[in-house]
C-alpha cells in the first residue's frame, strides 16, 4: 500500500531522451556552422538524424504513457498548458521575422535598397495568383482539421474524423508542393538583398512548420487507426489541431504583409 499511487499526477521515470536531444541539437548546430563555412554537411546530417530519432522515441514514450492510463485529467491540463506556451514561443519566433520585414520596409537602408522598398532590383510575386491559391488551400485544410475534431468530440464519428484528417494532410502536402514551385520561379535569391533574406526566412520557416504539422496530423491519423483517441481523451490530436490553426494564422499574416502590402 505504501507504493500505491493515490494522486492524479504522473511521476516521470528517468529518461535519456532530454540529454540525447540536447547533444543532437548541439551537433546539428555545430555542423550547420561548419556547412556554412564550406566544411561539408555530414556533421549537420548526423545531428539532424539524432534529433529526429530522439523526437520519435521520446514521443513514442509519451504515447505509451497515455495508453497506459498515466495521462489523468490533471496531467492532460498540464499538457495543454505546456503546448499553449509552446505556441506562444512560436508566435514570438515569427514576430522576429515580421519585425525585420516591417523595419526595412518602413526605414529602408540606402546601402541595401537605394532607399526604396522593395528594392528596385526585386521583382515581387503577384499575390493574387499562386499565393492566393495557397491561402485558400491552407484555409480549407484548417477547416478539414476542424471537421475532424468536431466529428470526434461531438459525434464520436471516427470515420468522418479519418476523412477530415486525410483531407487536411493532402491539402498540406499540396501547399508544400506549390510553395516549392513558387520558390523555383522566384526572380530573387536569398543572399545579396535584405528583401530576399526576409522573404525566404519568413516563408521558409512557415513552410517548415507546414511540413511538421502535416507529419503531426499524419501521426494522429495513424493513432486514430489504432484506436487511441476518444471524445474525452485526445490531447495529442487537440495539440495537432491547435498547431495547424497556428500555421494557418501565420500564413494569413504572411500573405497580407509580405505578399500584398510588401509588394
Amino acid at each position: 500500500m505504501a507504493h500505491e499511487k493515490n494522486h492524479d499526477y504522473h511521476i516521470l521515470q528517468p529518461s535519456i531522451w532530454p540529454f540525447l536531444s540536447a547533444v543532437g541539437a548541439f551537433v546539428m548546430l555545430f555542423g550547420g556552422v561548419l556547412w556554412m563555412h564550406g566544411m561539408g554537411f555530414w556533421l549537420f546530417l548526423i545531428g539532424l538524424a539524432l534529433v529526429l530519432y530522439c523526437m520519435f522515441a521520446w514521443w513514442s514514450d509519451v504515447i505509451g504513457e497515455s495508453t497506459q492510463g498515466d495521462h489523468t485529467p490533471v496531467v492532460r491540463i498540464g499538457l495543454r498548458y505546456g503546448f499553449i506556451m509552446f505556441i506562444m514561443s512560436e508566435v514570438m519566433f515569427f514576430a522576429a521575422w515580421f519585425w525585420s520585414f516591417f523595419k526595412h520596409a518602413m526605414y529602408p537602408m540606402e546601402s541595401f535598397s537605394e532607399g526604396t522598398w522593395p528594392p528596385p532590383s526585386i521583382e515581387t510575386f503577384d499575390p493574387w495568383h499562386l499565393p492566393l491559391i495557397n491561402t485558400l488551400i491552407l484555409l480549407c485544410s484548417g477547416a478539414a482539421a476542424t471537421w475532424a475534431h468536431h466529428a470526434l468530440v461531438h459525434e464520436n464519428n471516427r470515420k468522418d474524423m479519418g476523412f477530415g484528417l486525410l483531407i487536411a494532410i493532402g491539402l498540406g502536402v499540396i501547399f508544400t508542393v506549390f510553395q516549392a514551385y513558387e520558390y523555383s520561379h522566384a526572380a530573387f535569391g536569398f543572399s545579396g538583398n535584405i528583401y530576399g533574406a526576409n522573404f525566404f526566412m519568413a516563408t521558409g520557416f512557415h513552410g517548415a512548420h507546414v511540413i511538421i504539422g502535416t507529419v503531426f496530423l499524419f501521426v494522429c491519423y495513424l493513432r486514430l487507426r489504432m484506436g487511441h483517441f476518444t471524445p474525452d481523451k485526445h490531447v495529442g490530436f487537440e495539440a495537432a489541431a491547435w498547431y495547424w490553426h497556428f500555421v494557418d494564422v501565420v500564413w494569413l499574416f504572411l500573405f497580407a504583409s509580405i505578399y500584398i502590402w510588401g509588394s
